[in-house]
């Protein structure tokens, strides 16, 4: 019954310092017309929902600039993207045509370097494209860098048609909140959201651009890091971006995971040792505290023990669900998933240590380090 009651308590503890967080910032503004802000995705097909998330995020935001990067090679993008700008007439989109990224070079900041030697400026909005953004999020984003030189969204996930996409949702759904949000309230981020993030042209190119970071395979850390190196100040907002990414099995599932997972792992190679053992409090003990729950309530047999364990699913149930609806408007809460995608954590772990190749849709790479990856 420890393990359960300590196991709560984080869990309150997160919640209340996310809960904390967002309730203390600023309501976003529309931003000035005069902003000229670029909404830059780099496209790699393959998602069936690539042309309706590319199509929503246009329609929710007419006022932005579009830069689309494609492949070369990838026709399928180019199918889609040319049909979205006979589609939409009236907005500012324009395709830029990619070549392949050399061999060791991150293909997603490799596109972004040319995005950026191509754009006027402005703010410079970088966006998956699986990711829609919707109209506070967006505010949100623009209005951050008056204050900052980075501004990062925070992540959730639709529901999806399948019993593995679910189990990955809740995954996110459960956990962005919580990840992002508590510790902001004592320090700074410690990485971005690499799905969604804003920042002017002007501090990027002072940065040298994205091409010093060719050779990191995490964007998104790569990128947090070059700006806190020099000074800069990175804000978190708590207003969520919607994501979709169609996981047909669960074969895609466990390939997702580990490749969130593997840079998670090199997130903390870069950090403090102080850090990294708060993080592993927050993060890595809680499924491991609701396993022990569960064995002791298999191996005791008490029916004291099995109702404090029903106890915990439905104090956890409520509180995930409440933080959900208070940040993204609706709970996303799916209870006998939600407890499947946490107990499954540890596994993803000692998975992600143990195995150092990882699938990012149609590509395959070796990871040796962030700035060390070979394609398979």
């Amino acid at each position: 019954m420890t393990s359960l009651l300590i196991y709560l308590a984080v869990l309150v503890l997160k919640t209340w310092g996310a809960l904390r967080y967002a309730r203390r910032f600023p309501s976003p503004a529309a931003p000035t017309r005069a902003l000229s802000v670029t909404i830059c995705q780099p496209i790699l097909s393959g998602d069936p929902d690539l042309k309706a998330a590319l199509a929503d995020t246009v329609q929710a935001l007419p006022e932005a600039n579009y830069l689309w990067l494609i492949d070369e090679d990838d026709a399928e993008a180019a199918r889609v993207t040319g049909g979205l700008i006979e589609r939409f007439p009236s907005r500012a989109i324009r395709v830029l045509v990619c070549p392949a990224a050399p061999e060791g070079v991150n293909p997603k900041l490799f596109k972004l370097e040319d995005a950026l030697l191509s754009m006027p400026a402005g703010i410079l909005l970088v966006l998956d494209d699986d990711t829609r953004l919707g109209r506070s999020g967006f505010e949100a984003l623009v209005g951050a860098l008056s204050a900052a030189e980075l501004a990062t969204g925070l992540p959730f996930y639709r529901d999806a048609d399948t019993v593995a996409g679910n189990l990955l949702a809740q995954f996110v759904n459960n956990n962005a909140a919580l990840t992002y949000l508590p510790l902001l309230n004592l320090a700074a981020p410690v990485s971005i959201n690499g799905m969604c993030y804003a920042l002017r042209t002007e501090t990027s190119r002072a940065l040298g651009g994205f091409s010093p970071l060719f050779r990191h395979l995490t964007d998104d850390l790569a990128v947090a890091d070059a700006v806190r190196e020099k000074g800069g100040c990175i804000v978190q907002t708590p207003f969520p971006q919607e994501v979709a990414t169609t996981i047909p099995g669960f074969r895609q599932y466990v390939a997702q995971m580990h490749r969130w997972y593997v840079f998670a792992l090199l997130l903390m190679r870069r950090r403090g040792m102080g850090l990294n053992l708060l993080m592993i409090a927050f993060y890595a003990v809680p499924p491991l505290l609701l396993w022990i729950g569960i064995v002791e309530t298999l191996i005791s047999g008490s029916v004291q023990t099995a109702v404090m364990l029903g106890a915990t699913f439905f104090i956890r149930a409520i509180v995930l669900a409440g933080l959900q609806r208070h940040l993204t408007g609706r709970p996303r809460h799916k209870p006998g998933l939600s407890i499947a995608s946490e107990l499954l954590q540890p596994a993803h772990l000692l998975h992600a240590m143990t195995v150092k190749s990882i699938r990012w849709r149609t590509r395959r790479y070796r990871v040796y380090e962030n700035d060390r990856f070979v394609s398979l």
